[in-house]
């Protein structure tokens, strides 16, 4: 169906020109395999620079699924599990990728996506050793799935409290650009860093044709690390590819640039939504925004517009997802909001 615009994801485009430009200008130089490139060198330079780690451990994979089921494999012994949001990423759109590693998603509610150690303290308190799955790892995701972002002060209390329970704290970062450049944000990638034992830095959703950036800060995850990478299939003989990409989007800030981009379209739907007095299903300052209408007006958007409908509120209201990119233009903003104001019933 061809739709004015859709707002049904934020990696519909291809690319930024300037990492098409790369790839091409550098289509026929040869370069090592594996990672061992310029390019990949240079990416994990810039980027050790930005969390201000020179000893961190930078690994560029293909794919945020891969790189979750990567992860958690690796830092999880087979009687671990993992702690997570009940509507977290791993738990509700990887298809079982976590639990086909035979580890257990242990998942917390919570309604606006985000954990706390108050929340996952119940999970711990297990009756009887051994006869159950032990939980070591806790897993976020910034921003999560509905859009909303930890402050510094609950990433903070977070990592406290797996220090000292001795579970490791992963980030899943696939949309981590657009949290940083949030209007509410107050964290920065030093802090996250500081902050966590591993995390990444997605490209795939904010310019890049695919790829995420594992930083590991954690010793003990370091070790034989490359090892279940190549295991998993995540190790790519053409490695540049990623390289290269990640070098356009680290220099300069660009991939900052794009999600600002993104997350200031996001905020003017925003505005223009409230003002036609539709309220949302969570408050987020980033690229994803959920709000409520009513379905008849819903049937009439989807004629033109493709998002996802999120979840339904009551027998004549649906949550939708609309969801902008960092290649989004003003024009299909405005173009939703006037006809949002025309169907309003």
């Amino acid at each position: 169906m061809k739709f004015i615009h859709s707002f049904a994801n934020d990696y519909s485009e291809g690319c930024h020109p300037s990492i098409l430009e790369a790839l091409t200008q550098s289509n026929l130089e040869q370069h090592p395999g594996y990672g061992d490139d310029s390019y990949t060198q240079t990416a994990v330079a810039l980027l050790r620079k930005m969390v201000d780690d020179p000893y961190a451990d930078i690994y560029l994979i293909a794919g945020g699924t891969l790189t979750n089921l990567l992860v958690l494999s690796a830092i999880l012994k087979p009687f671990e599990s993992v702690i997570a949001a009940d509507t977290s990423h791993i738990n509700t759109r990887e298809t079982g990728a976590i639990e086909a590693t035979g580890h257990k998603i242990e998942t917390v509610p919570t309604p606006d996506g985000k954990l706390s150690p108050e929340l996952i303290l119940p999970i711990l308190n297990k009756p009887i050793s051994y006869h159950t799955v032990r939980p070591k790892a806790v897993y976020i995701s910034n921003s999560t799935e509905l859009g909303t972002i930890y402050t510094k002060k609950e990433l903070t209390l977070l990592s406290e409290f797996c220090k000292e329970n001795e579970l490791f704290l992963f980030i899943d970062g696939a949309r981590l650009a657009y949290a940083l450049t949030s209007q509410s944000n107050d964290l920065t990638l030093k802090d996250i860093a500081e902050l966590t034992d591993i995390f990444y830095v997605g490209g795939a959703k904010c310019g890049a044709l695919l790829g995420e950036a594992v930083v590991i800060t954690r010793e003990e995850i370091k070790k034989d690390f490359k090892y279940h990478i190549k295991q998993r299939g995540a190790m790519l003989a053409k490695g540049r590819i990623l390289g290269i990409q990640f070098t356009q989007l680290l220099q300069d800030g660009l991939i900052f640039q794009l999600a600002a981009h993104a997350n200031s379209l996001a905020n003017k739907m925003t505005l223009a939504i409230k003002s036609l007095g539709y309220p949302f299903l969570t408050e987020s300052y980033t690229n994803q925004i959920f709000p409520i209408l009513p379905n008849e007006v819903i049937d009439k958007l989807k004629i033109n517009y493709g998002f996802f409908i999120w979840e339904a509120v009551d027998r004549n209201h649906s949550a939708i997802r609309l969801i902008t990119s960092w290649a989004t233009p003003e024009e299909k903003i405005d173009c939703f909001i006037n006809d949002l104001k025309f169907f309003k019933v």
